[in-house]
């Protein structure tokens, strides 16, 4: 008789990390500083000021799959996040940029962002794909490193928080298969 080892009891058990035991917020504040240099301009610098964010906000994040799973958020006054966005394409910007326009540059930002926050955790992780709309909810505050900086004096919140209930188990394959 064949058993699928789906690992089930040995993940039970451990104890599942949460963000704050990985990365601390001036580290998340590094990797956004240098992301923010590199795509939007030498000359731009966030400064961590907390402040509060428009009504009308923005999100843009990716999703990081690993020994500690969550999203990397990005928020911001929808106005700002344009402005991003117009700062990240430069002189390749249109007069008026569309909201593909937004999501692409304001999702590489926070890819961008992520794909940093994902180096700085320990074990291999996989990284989605950026998606733009309203952030996902936080679901647990303990599993939550958030940073409130000012760029060019509006308010962008970046948040790493952790994704509870845990994703689903992957399908069985051959190679995690046991036989009794």
């Amino acid at each position: 008789m064949n058993t699928i080892d789906t690992g089930a009891r040995r993940r039970s058990s451990d104890a599942r990390p949460v963000i704050t035991d990985l990365i601390d917020g001036d580290t998340v504040l590094s990797i956004a500083g240098e992301t923010w240099i590199s795509l939007v301009g030498e000359d731009e610098v966030l400064v961590p000021v907390p402040s509060a964010l428009p009504g009308d906000i923005l999100s843009s994040w990716v999703d990081v799959v690993g020994p500690w799973t969550g999203s990397v958020v990005l928020t911001t006054g929808r106005a700002t996040a344009e402005e991003l966005s117009r700062a990240l394409l430069r002189e390749s910007a249109p007069e008026v940029l569309d909201d593909e326009d937004v999501a692409d540059a304001f999702g590489e930002i926070a890819n961008v962002v992520g794909g940093g926050v994902k180096a700085a955790l320990p074990g291999p992780s996989a990284l989605s794909l950026p998606q733009v709309g309203n952030a996902p909810l936080v679901r647990n505050p303990g599993d939550l490193c958030r940073i409130d900086v000012l760029w060019r004096g509006e308010a962008v919140s970046i948040s790493v928080q952790g994704a509870l209930p845990p994703l689903p188990v992957p399908t069985p394959t051959r190679e995690n298969e046991v036989s009794l």
